[in-house]
């Protein structure tokens, strides 16, 4: 069974680091603002200010940043500022062990679910989907209302009262809910870190990808296996397609509809204004009939 992390509290310090694309330190403002109205302290790791290439940073500066909040024993949390790529690059050099040991909270999304994958299955810890802080400016009040869920249990329970949602396969599930980008999701096929999702309900969600390309990457998902046993699927936000929603709604038919399991599309859940934080690696209950998705309190 995986395991819970610590909540926090008013006052407790939290790391800032990114592990993927270079950050514009002068942009961090509104991320360390966020954090004030959430009564919380920071550390600012090495990488906010670190350059290389592309990167923030060297593969072993960010990794020595990653193990060094992990050490830290006054840090609370680990909050990724920003995405893009390189945290696979990472991936097979983190200390897991040293992790489980020391389990605080990881949160962000779209490049990070290479590393919601790997420490979900290595550190089997959870961990959280949610808004890049340096989106602070960007999130609207419900999105940052799902911080609140790193200080007490709170019953998350997602309907049409959010957002529209459509429902591409009948059924009711429950399971571990794990997933995040689908580009990095496939990306994981064929290495340790392959995502598992036996008995699971898959998030998937991106941007900017076309829907040649979203099929293209359904398709690897399917030859690899990877839909036969699932639980359920939610679909999360897929912005700059270029085409429409209903498009995007035929092609999940055909890859989900014939697979006996819920799923459901709609979910305010990837690269949009309204980004819903949800724990990866606890159960969840998905429920088309209802078009809800439900992550009670107490189970993270």
């Amino acid at each position: 069974m995986i395991s819970t992390v610590a909540h926090l509290k008013k006052g407790d310090t939290v790391g800032i680091v990114c592990l993927s694309s270079l950050v514009e330190p002068e942009k961090l403002g509104n991320a360390l603002a966020f954090l004030d109205e959430l009564g919380l302290r920071y550390k600012i790791g090495d990488t906010i200010t670190a350059k290389h290439d592309y990167l923030a940073g060297s593969d072993n500066v960010r990794l020595a940043d990653f193990h060094a909040m992990v050490q830290d024993p006054d840090v609370k949390a680990i909050f990724c500022v920003k995405g893009g790529y390189g945290s696979a690059r990472i991936a097979g050099k983190i200390d897991y062990e040293l992790l489980a040991e020391n389990p605080k909270i990881f949160w962000g999304f779209s490049d990070l679910t290479y590393l919601h994958c790997a420490i979900n299955e290595y550190a089997n810890i959870v961990t959280f989907h949610g808004p890049m802080l340096m989106a602070a400016n960007n999130m609207d009040e419900l999105s940052k209302k799902m911080f609140l869920q790193l200080f007490s249990p709170i019953e998350i329970q997602y309907t049409e009262a959010i957002s529209p949602l459509n429902v591409v396969a009948p059924g009711f599930a429950r399971g571990p809910i794990i997933g995040g980008n689908l580009r990095r999701i496939v990306s994981t096929l064929g290495t340790k870190f392959e995502v598992r999702t036996e008995g699971r309900i898959l998030l998937i969600e991106d941007i900017a990808e076309t829907i040649p390309r979203i099929d293209s990457m359904l398709q690897q998902l399917k030859q690899a296996r990877k839909l036969e046993q699932l639980a359920g699927v939610v679909i999360g936000s897929f912005t700059e397609t270029g085409a429409s929603d209903e498009a995007l709604l035929v092609l999940m038919q055909e890859y989900f509809g014939d697979l006996e399991i819920p799923v459901v599309a709609g979910f305010k859940i990837g690269h949009e204004t309204t980004n819903i934080a949800i724990p990866l690696g606890v159960d969840a209950i998905l429920d088309a009939q209802e078009k809800v998705l439900r992550i009670l309190p107490g189970v993270y």
